[in-house]
């Protein structure tokens, strides 16, 4: 038997198969744009589900633009028709069965992929001090909607669809879907939305607090081009020190979390952003991006 990369998955370690996936044809593609980059998952035939080359292109180019200092802001799409159709059932069938059964690590080596790849992945998301942009323009499922919850702005168009649908394939929420979706829609609604197997529309999850906005299909990216661009025209620290704190307060007392912004707060004093601002708008000016 043979996974995608070409390399045959018998009694093979993780080490092996990343060997086996490295090279071939682009499955991602990335577009700069200034100061903001769109991360265009790019395998349509498959609905952009995340084959294991795919998820290793995935992951260098974030890896990439997360440590270029010239970028502030990082759109993640899919080429339609599709955002991502999450883990690729393939993958999972030629490598991870037969690496479970037969491998020398056993579950050990999956959990390698998991973390090293698909968590690591949402590590990027999550830690980096860039913004992160989902434009949700299809459907979205399993592993693949876990990326786009874990971004900091989430944009979707009228062709959204969003399907946690890890029960269907006899798996548990992973990739920080469940503590993201529990803090958004409370245990049950979670639970509901898990265990029911549903979806939600573009729609249905602006309502339910799990977009930030909708939009038509074709302004999709636009939309997010225009956050990227007030994001870039914040001074360079707002970002880098606001989401960290934001994150963290879902997880804080109100004494922790005031406590943690009573010291970051007096940093942003020393800087010549918030002088000239303020300066600025003394003067009756409006305060230069």
């Amino acid at each position: 038997m043979r996974g995608r990369g070409g390399a045959a998955v018998t009694a093979l370690d993780y080490e092996s198969v990343l060997a086996g996936l490295e090279g071939g044809p682009d499955l991602v593609a990335v577009e700069r744009h200034h100061a903001h980059a769109v991360v265009t998952l790019d395998d349509p035939a498959s609905l952009n589900a995340l084959s294991g080359r795919l998820t290793l292109q995935l992951h260098a180019a974030l890896e990439e633009l997360a440590a270029d200092a010239a970028v502030r802001a990082i759109v993640i799409a899919g080429r339609d028709p599709a955002f991502c159709a999450g883990g690729d059932l393939r993958l999972m069938a030629d490598v991870a069965h037969p690496m479970v059964d037969s491998g020398p690590g056993g579950a050990t080596d999956v959990w390698r992929w998991i973390r090293g790849q698909f968590g690591a992945i949402a590590r990027i998301i999550t830690r980096s001090d860039k913004a992160f942009v989902a434009a949700i323009g299809g459907p979205a499922a399993g592993v693949g909607l876990a990326f786009a919850l874990a971004c900091d702005i989430i944009l979707v168009s009228e062709r959204a669809r969003l399907v946690p649908a890890f029960g269907r394939i006899g798996l548990v929420p992973e990739v920080g879907s469940g503590w993201l979706l529990t803090r958004r829609l409370g245990y049950q609604g979670a639970f509901a939305l898990f265990a029911g197997s549903g979806e939600l529309t573009g729609e249905q999850a602006h309502r339910a607090g799990l977009a930030n906005e909708v939009h038509g299909h074709d302004d999709l990216l636009p939309a997010a081009a225009a956050w990227c661009e007030q994001i870039g025209s914040l001074p360079d620290h707002f970002v880098a020190m606001t989401k960290p704190l934001l994150r963290q307060c879902a997880d804080l007392t109100w004494e922790q979390a005031i406590t943690m912004e009573e010291f970051a707060e007096p940093m942003c004093f020393t800087t010549a952003a918030h002088r000239d601002a303020v300066a600025a708008m003394l003067a009756g000016r409006r305060p230069q991006s």
